[in-house]
């Protein structure tokens, strides 16, 4: 199971590197997913590092799953893994706003904070394999 988690940190690791490269080339919408695809992958590492089911696509409930398996407390990092789970669907499709695309409602600042979110993610995800 240690590999397997292993193989699911590291394509989180890939998606943060990849969403710095498309936050420094302005396209926010997708730096935004895959910072939540980052987390999402770090956290069902997480839950394999551990023997628990990792399944579904949003980083609360991995979260919370991780928590309840562990009876600790993930208040330092539970709003982070709201703010990532608002972009699972409208960082990607122009159907989920009432006119233009996600590159029309994404800006540098929200791309910041998706990034800073993942990283906090990796951060715990990390002191709770030590």
């Amino acid at each position: 199971m240690r590999e397997e988690a292993l193989r699911w940190f590291g394509e989180g690791n890939n998606d943060i590197s990849t969403a710095r490269v498309l936050l420094d080339n302005n396209k926010y919408s997708p730096s935004t997913f895959y910072s939540q695809q980052a987390a999402e992958k770090i956290m069902k590492g997480l839950l394999l590092a551990h023997n628990e089911i990792a399944w579904g696509h949003s980083v609360l409930t991995l979260l919370k799953r991780f928590a309840e398996a562990m009876d600790i407390d993930i208040q330092e990092i539970e709003g982070c893994a709201k703010e990532l789970d608002r972009h699972y669907i409208p960082s990607r499709y122009p159907d989920a706003y009432p006119s233009g695309g996600p590159s029309d409602y994404y800006t540098d600042k929200i791309a910041k904070e998706a990034l800073s979110c993942a990283l906090k993610v990796k951060d715990f995800a990390e002191r709770m394999m030590q």
